[in-house]
């Protein structure tokens, strides 16, 4: 840049040098005198002007001959290419030019000069492997899809931009969702430069989706091996590909694989839920209940879930539900302040029907966290304990409204799915579930819901406070409501 800028300012003197010399020389009567030999040579003003253009002329011919003077006695002494390079320098900066003015057009977003200015440095350099992947980029800034597929497919051609051909195609074909080809694209591309992180990505997004676990969890380990990953993330998702596995496996009806797949899942990444819940039914399979039980207490410890109170009801399933709320008591002492074990102690009270227990276990929560679980619990706590049916109406209409509270929830794009699932089915992002409460959308109540308490009766209102305004309920919602209300509050064998 600095050098560009004397340039420029040297230029600029000489010029004005030469202009004010014009001048001087015009304006001047004698002219110019000039004694070579003893003989005097006098030029006028416009004379003295065209001889110092022919004398700038000639040196520069004297210098241009003298370069190639140095050629041919470079090429003489067994420089073959020399006079070559003599001839071939003015088309190489003159391609070079063209190339860096390309360059410039694409990064600002003029897609059509940029071609224009590739192919004018195609002519002078004849260097497709990079005039064309300034082509191809140009024509994708263009929306020309047809002509950047066919520079790309020059490029495959070359070994040295076969990759930089492979990976063009390739995210031509996942913009179009041809995911078939992009993988074997992928593939190829991996084949290549197995270090490249964004073919590692996409491989194993593709690998994932098409349910290959066994190939996507080798590209996981070149990631590991090439450092593209954390020891500690490679851990948990070569778990969730090694769940998956066993998920495809149980599918199969080859239990004894799939449970020790899930087993091994479950020992590389203890926190993950649906592992710990398959490897504790695998063990309980096998009758191995404490093995059960220590891989359902150390994921409890890690979050707790109701697929895990779940599982661990499982052990046991035929106990009453007093041996139940006794047999529990080691899994929910672990984290007795969780919302998840508050809850679950409200479900096992409900079950035993100690009502004034499950109203304490629930606590706070009613006014803290009110989703729909916990309302209907409520409503089944107000039906056990004998509260009029406008009552417990008024905490079911509560329960219809509220939010639902923690689900599994893409981290990507917060689609909300009923189970897990190694990809999310929205975005199709790997290991992006959690279990966690999704976020609120403004105006997702529906309208007229404040009004409800109103219509059919609140828990915070005497039954005779509300008759004169409560209508005479509908038939079908009153046995809707009926048939909620013994699926909560009657005893059942299993937690939950």
């Amino acid at each position: 840049m600095l050098w560009s800028l004397i340039k420029i300012l040297i230029f600029v003197a000489l010029v004005a040098a030469l202009t004010l010399g014009a001048a001087y020389l015009m304006e001047s009567s004698g002219g110019v005198q000039l004694t070579v030999a003893g003989t005097e040579y006098t030029f006028g003003p416009l004379q003295s002007v065209i001889a110092a253009v022919v004398i700038v002329v000639a040196v520069w011919v004297l210098l241009k001959l003298f370069s190639l003077l140095i050629a041919t006695l470079r090429f003489i002494n067994g420089d073959e290419t020399a006079i070559s390079r003599y001839f071939d320098r003015n088309r190489e900066r003159k391609g070079f030019e063209a190339l860096s003015e390309g360059m410039l057009a694409l990064a600002s977003g003029e897609g059509r000069v940029a071609m224009a200015k590739a192919a004018k440095a195609e002519r002078y350099l004849h260097k497709p492997e990079v005039t064309d992947l300034i082509t191809a980029q140009a024509a994708e800034m263009m929306g020309d899809r047809a002509k950047a597929e066919q520079v790309y497919k020059r490029l495959v051609t070359n070994n040295s931009t076969r990759f930089v051909g492979v990976r063009g195609i390739m995210r031509q074909k996942l913009e179009a969702g041809d995911t078939e080809t992009a993988l074997k694209l992928a593939e190829r591309a991996f084949a290549i430069k197995p270090k490249h992180e964004e073919v590692q990505d996409v491989l194993l997004r593709l690998q994932a989706q098409r349910h290959d676990w066994s190939g996507a969890r080798k590209t996981l380990n070149a990631k590991l091996k090439h450092g593209a990953l954390p020891r500690d993330v490679h851990k948990r998702r070569d778990a969730v590909l090694a769940l998956s596995e066993a998920k495809d496996i149980l599918d199969a009806d080859k239990s004894i694989e799939a449970r020790e797949a899930a087993i091994a899942a479950n020992k590389s990444s203890p926190d993950l839920i649906p592992a710990a819940a398959m490897a504790a039914r695998g063990y309980i399979a096998d009758g191995r209940s404490k093995n059960a039980v220590r891989i359902l207490k150390r994921a409890w410890e890690a979050q707790p879930h109701p697929d895990l109170a779940a599982a661990f009801a499982e052990i046991e399933p035929n106990e009453t539900p007093a041996e139940r709320l006794k047999r529990f008591r080691q899994l929910t002492v672990i984290k007795p302040d969780h919302r998840e074990t508050r809850l679950l102690m409200a479900e096992l009270f409900l079950a035993a029907e100690d009502f004034p227990g499950a109203r304490r276990a629930l606590g706070d929560l009613v006014e803290k966290e009110p989703d729909a679980r916990v309302l209907a619990i409520m409503a089944a706590i107000e039906r056990g304990e004998g509260a009029p049916d406008s009552v417990v109406r008024g905490w079911l209409a509560k329960a219809a409204i509220a939010p639902r509270g923690p689900q599994w929830v893409c981290d990507n794009c917060n689609h909300i799915t009923v189970d897990w699932a190694p990809v999310c089915s929205n975005c199709q992002g790997f290991d992006t579930l959690t279990w966690r409460t999704p976020p609120q959308v403004d105006g997702a109540v529906p309208a007229g819901a404040e009004m409800l308490p109103l219509l059919i009766g609140t828990a915070d209102e005497p039954v005779e406070d509300v008759e004169d305004v409560t209508p005479d309920p509908d038939p079908e919602r009153e046995a809707r409501n009926q048939e909620v209300l013994k699926t909560i509050a009657e005893p059942k064998t299993q937690a939950h």
